[in-house]
């Protein structure tokens, strides 16, 4: 017995062990532009499918080894609302009703009428639609009302920051975070305390290239009465107003050599002793330090203590520039647009297609800061204003396959019927004369969540 390797890619699975029938099924579906594909035995498929498959099981009842009944609990034990449809040669009407009671979707006598079994097959899968988009959209409206900031798009490099971020959450390891200008570090720290158990406590940020060298010991470690000329009072350093909660260290590579002895020597012992004092204070305290350079290039230069860069090196956090990320400079700056309408009470116009692709042809030196500036811009003093100097349409799509421009402009329409319709799905599919699925397919694709097209008094 083998299970079919390629399921997740079919919209209905066929069980039944007389393989001619599964045969007759696939043509009838296949004709009617349904991807589907059968098997004979039911051991193991369970197994095989997870929570987001957007497909239908049709399975026979009376099959050796497991039957359709007890394939159906396999499957309801992983996923409750995956529809279920049974057939049967036997006209049991007991059998029926009890299955249906166990939550199969329907249950149809062999021999089957084909527009019948071709009707229910359609309605389970517009249901399955249903169910999952109904399920992402909880999702997202969970991860919406957690207090604290949001790391928003789905690009493949944040959903791989966000879920180291999400695994050291409440560990005690120290964070690096690594980024170019612009990219969100603070934010990102931000994000680890806000979201922790330390977030009851302070989030301290201090720019180490901010302070002059005479003054950043004090500053982070504190001073007692005496300590130095003019200290007449005790003062609190960084460190210690942070105990209980984050300190970020921004600009790390800015700390003088001298200084990053005592640096390594507090973040091994969790100890400090300000300045002028005998006396050790015991801290519980998350250090994320932040760097836009390479660090390890730094130590092998000898301008950065390689015992400090490996303290730090623990856990590594690679913000992706927005260059990398361009799938999600769309959303981006949607967010930042709204947030500026609101502050500077402005109407919030949609941008056209012409205006998203130059969004992201650009390269963004500035990264996700460059965007808010220009988004603000876009709200405060319009288009004309806003797409000016390097944003233009010149070099649009360098560097572009056709596949990804393709791509890129069917996601670009789809955004606009989206947006135009204020994020109904019916409006949008028949502007752009597609079908639900096929509508729910491609916005799945390209991350879109109509939610985001709301006005402002439905969402």
């Amino acid at each position: 017995m083998s299970v079919p390797k390629n399921i997740q890619d079919h919209a209905v699975l066929i069980v039944d062990d007389e393989a001619h029938i599964g045969t007759v099924l696939v043509q009838l579906f296949e004709l009617e532009g349904i991807s589907a594909i059968a098997c004979t035995d039911p051991r193991g498929l369970a197994n095989s499918l997870d929570r987001h498959w957007p497909g239908v099981v049709l399975s026979d009842v009376n099959m050796p080894y497991l039957d359709g009944i007890g394939l159906m609990q396999q499957l309801h034990h992983q996923d409750a609302d995956l529809p279920v449809i049974l057939l049967t040669g036997v006209g049991d009407i007991a059998m029926a009703v009890k299955a249906l009671k166990q939550g199969a979707y329907d249950f149809i006598e062999k021999p089957f009428n084909n527009e019948h079994i071709l009707d229910v097959v359609k309605r389970a899968l517009e249901k399955r639609s249903l169910t999952l988009e109904n399920r992402q959209l909880k999702k997202e409206l969970e991860s919406q009302s957690l207090p604290g900031p949001r790391i928003l798009g789905n690009s493949p490099g944040i959903n791989r920051m966000r879920n180291i971020l999400d695994s050291v959450l409440d560990t005690p390891a120290d964070v690096l975070i690594e980024g170019e200008t612009g990219t969100g570090k603070e934010l990102v720290a931000r994000y680890l305390h806000d979201h922790s158990q330390r977030s009851r406590a302070n989030f301290v940020a201090i720019n180490c290239g901010a302070i002059p060298e005479n003054l950043i010991e004090s500053e982070l470690f504190g001073a007692d009465p005496g300590a130095f000329t003019g200290m007449d009072k005790t003062r609190i350093g960084k460190f210690e107003y942070a105990n209980g909660g984050t300190l970020f260290l921004d600009e790390i590579e800015s700390t003088p050599l001298s200084l990053q002895v005592k640096l390594l020597r507090v973040l091994e012992d969790r100890k400090l002793q300000r300045l002028g004092s005998n006396k050790s204070i015991a801290l519980d305290i998350r250090v994320v330090a932040a760097t836009k350079v390479d660090l390890k290039q730094l130590c092998d230069k000898g301008e950065f203590r390689q015992d400090l860069y490996y303290r730090l090196n623990l856990v590594t956090v690679a913000i992706p520039p927005l260059r990398d990320r361009r799938e999600d400079i769309p959303l981006l700056f949607l967010h930042f647009a709204r947030v500026a309408s609101a502050r500077y009470h402005r109407a919030l116009i949609a941008l056209n297609a012409e205006q998203n692709a130059v969004l992201t042809a650009h390269d963004w030196p500035g990264n996700v800061r460059e965007l808010r500036n220009l988004a603000e811009r876009f709200v405060l003093l319009g288009a004309e204003a806003a797409f000016a100097g390097p944003l233009t349409t010149q070099g649009l799509h360098t560097g572009m396959s056709l596949q990804q421009r393709v791509e890129f402009f069917e996601r670009m329409l789809i955004e606009d019927a989206l947006s135009h319709n204020k994020g109904s799905i019916k409006l949008t599919m028949e502007q752009l004369e597609l079908p639900r699925k096929t509508l729910y397919d491609k916005m799945r694709k390209y991350e879109l969540d109509r939610k985001q097209y709301l006005t402002a008094d439905e969402a």
